[in-house]
C-alpha cells in the first residue's frame, strides 16, 4: 500500500516541474514543424499542378519538387525526434512520481531517459537545422534564377 504524505507530493511536484517546461516547449516546437511541414506540403501540391499544365519550365519545377520532398523528409524527422522527446519526458516524470511514492531506486533510468530525451531534442534541432538550409538554398537558386531572367528579358 502507498502512504504518501502532503509533503511528499509536494516534493514530487517540484522535482517535476523541471521536465514539464521542458514538455511545454517541445510541444511548441511540434506546433512549429507541423506548420511548416503543412507548408511544404501545399507548395509541393501546387508545384505538381504547375508541372502538368506548365511543360515549359519542366526542370525548374522538377527540381524544387525534389527540394520539396527532401525538406518534408528532413521535417518528418525532426518531428519524430520532437515526439520521442516528449514521450521520453513524460516516461521521467511518471518515473519521477513512481519512484518517490513507491520507494523504488528508479534514479539511473530517469537520468538515462531523461539524457536519451535531451539526445532526441538534439537531433530534432539538427534536422531542423538542415531542413532550413535546404529552403534558404531554394530560395537563393530560385532567386538568382529569377534575376537571370529578367536581364535576359531587358536586353
Amino acid at each position: 500500500m502507498i502512504n504518501l504524505q502532503l509533503g511528499d507530493i509536494s516534493h514530487i511536484i517540484q522535482l517535476a516541474i523541471a521536465p514539464v517546461f521542458l514538455l511545454t516547449g517541445v510541444g511548441t516546437k511540434l506546433g512549429v514543424l507541423t506548420s511548416r511541414l503543412a507548408r511544404i506540403i501545399d507548395r509541393a501540391r501546387v508545384v505538381e499542378e504547375l508541372l502538368q499544365k506548365n511543360p515549359d519550365h519542366t526542370e525548374d519545377l522538377e527540381t524544387e519538387l525534389e527540394e520539396l520532398y527532401q525538406r518534408s523528409h528532413l521535417i518528418n524527422r525532426a518531428i519524430t525526434l520532437s515526439t520521442t522527446t516528449g514521450l521520453l519526458v513524460c516516461l521521467v516524470i511518471a518515473l519521477l512520481f513512481t519512484g518517490d511514492a513507491t520507494g523504488l531506486a528508479l534514479d539511473k533510468w530517469i537520468a538515462a531517459l531523461f539524457v536519451a530525451g535531451i539526445f532526441s531534442l538534439i537531433g530534432s534541432f539538427i534536422y531542423f537545422m538542415r531542413e532550413i538550409f535546404v529552403a534558404t538554398k531554394t530560395l537563393s537558386r530560385q532567386h538568382q534564377r529569377d534575376k537571370i531572367r529578367r536581364l535576359s528579358r531587358q536586353s
